[in-house]
């Protein structure tokens, strides 16, 4: 199998313009990813899968990822003098991150029988709607997991065949895997419900019947059955 700088250069030299970076992983299994720009995408993926030395013919897995703003903080040490001597010292520099998602597809060789080579594209940031291209076209084991992260995350998928909600209902509000959603305190009642969600409801539906046990379970559903 092709290391990540092989297969970057290679993309590099088969696709004009395709901006790629190696992502390191500092796991212990230290697989590092390829993240490709977005404008690219389609045609990279295109290679990846008709390239004779590489033929990924097969994705496994499509996921999600949410990345908030966030801010690293880089200590480096710098010589500086100190009291008439030069010293060698800390000095702490911080870099802000803006927030994006990311789609990160997991692709093998079945006719090679090699693997994975895991790639990645990113939004430019987080807001509504956020798109990327739709690699479906590409490997069609991607369409129900696209639609997945269509569904939890809201990147919309452009080009592909059938992208809507596959876990939500269709009028179902927000993206439930955003690491900033908040869930919303109106739950209605239910005949069997949660401790949090029986809370949530004693306060918006005061009046509605408070189910202790499986006898008043049934009798909360014998109008819906009859």
């Amino acid at each position: 199998m092709q290391t990540p700088e092989d297969i970057k250069s290679r993309i590099e030299a088969a696709v004009s313009g395709a901006k790629i970076e190696i992502i390191p992983n500092p796991s212990p299994a230290a697989q590092a990813s390829l993240l490709i720009d977005s404008e690219h995408g389609f045609r990279v993926a295109e290679f990846l899968r008709d390239d004779a030395d590489l033929h990924l013919d097969f994705c496994s897995n499509v996921t999600g990822v949410d990345w908030l703003d966030r801010t690293i903080k880089n200590t480096v040490k710098v010589k500086k003098v100190v009291d008439g001597v030069e010293k060698e010292v800390p000095e702490t520099t911080e870099q802000k991150i803006p927030g994006y998602l990311e789609a990160v597809y997991h692709l093998y060789s079945i006719s090679l029988k090699h693997g994975p080579v895991i790639v990645r594209m990113r939004t430019p940031d987080r807001s509504t709607p956020a798109h990327l291209p739709s690699l479906t076209p590409i490997w069609r084991s991607a369409e129900l997991q696209e639609r997945e992260i269509y569904d939890l995350y809201g990147i919309h998928f452009d080009g592909h065949p059938d992208l809507r909600r596959i876990l939500m209902w269709d009028e179902f509000e927000d993206h439930p895997m955003r690491k900033d959603y908040v869930q919303p305190d109106d739950f209605e009642y239910e005949p069997t419900p949660h401790d949090e969600v029986l809370e949530r409801a004693k306060q918006h539906y005061p009046n509605r019947p408070q189910v202790d046990g499986a006898e008043k379970v049934t009798e909360a559903v014998k109008p819906l059955n009859g």
